[in-house]
């Protein structure tokens, strides 16, 4: 690897053996404004790519020792998710389909269409954003929720539902006082101002982390 990478700064990773192909293509992307770190081998790849890296791959298809097809295997393996252009000398349709059925968003083969390049490559750059975008906030709302007891969650449903405090109380059988004792215990412990914060943060909270509720419906 000829550079450092920044994990919150996008890049585009070229992993290729051939060093003039890589080297042209570092200076066709950082001629666009865009950082580039080469990698020789597709092992080289796996052993400096640090997980959460911004970014997208320009990935050789022919590679010795670990093809590009086989690394994009690893890397779903691993669920690493890096939108990968590939390019090759010797496509032809049944890798390109293979490419495109593991997540590839380009497949191009040489001599390349460099417009092309640069188009797919911006594409990925704002699809990888977009995914860390989500990823941090999904951490986000579990680690926000790991805070809250199972019986402030059933609270937390009930309040979404519209539910009054009596409502609750009478529907889970505690005292009314319990019941705005663990709304307090939610706002306080989400990090909330106002019910409508609340009730927002729960949708969120079903949207991007697949919770399900719980089972007092």
């Amino acid at each position: 690897m000829d550079s450092s990478t920044n994990t919150m700064t996008p890049s585009v990773f070229i992993v290729d053996d051939d060093p003039a192909v890589r080297e042209s293509l570092a200076m066709l992307i950082m001629a666009q404004g865009m950082r580039a770190v080469t990698f020789a081998n597709a092992q080289e790849f796996v052993r400096d790519y640090r997980e959460g890296d911004i970014g997208c791959m320009i990935l050789d298809i022919r590679m010795p020792q670990m093809s590009g097809m086989a690394l994009q295997e690893l890397l779903i393996q691993r669920e690493i998710t890096i939108p990968i252009v590939f390019i090759t000398g010797h496509g032809d349709i049944e890798q390109c389909s293979r490419a495109f059925r593991a997540g590839a968003i380009d497949f191009l083969t040489k001599p390349i269409d460099t417009s092309r390049l640069i188009d797919s490559l911006r594409r990925g750059i704002r699809l990888s954003i977009q995914q860390h975008k989500q990823e941090t906030e999904t951490l986000e709302v579990m680690q926000r929720l790991s805070r809250i007891s199972g019986r402030e969650r059933e609270v937390l449903e009930m309040v979404a539902d519209g539910l009054s405090s009596k409502e609750i109380a009478r529907a889970m059988e505690l005292s009314p006082r319990t019941v705005e004792a663990h709304r307090a215990n939610l706002f306080s412990k989400l990090g909330v101002d106002s019910l409508a914060d609340l009730i927002r943060f729960y949708l969120k909270a079903l949207e991007t982390t697949g919770m399900k509720r719980s089972s007092h419906e």
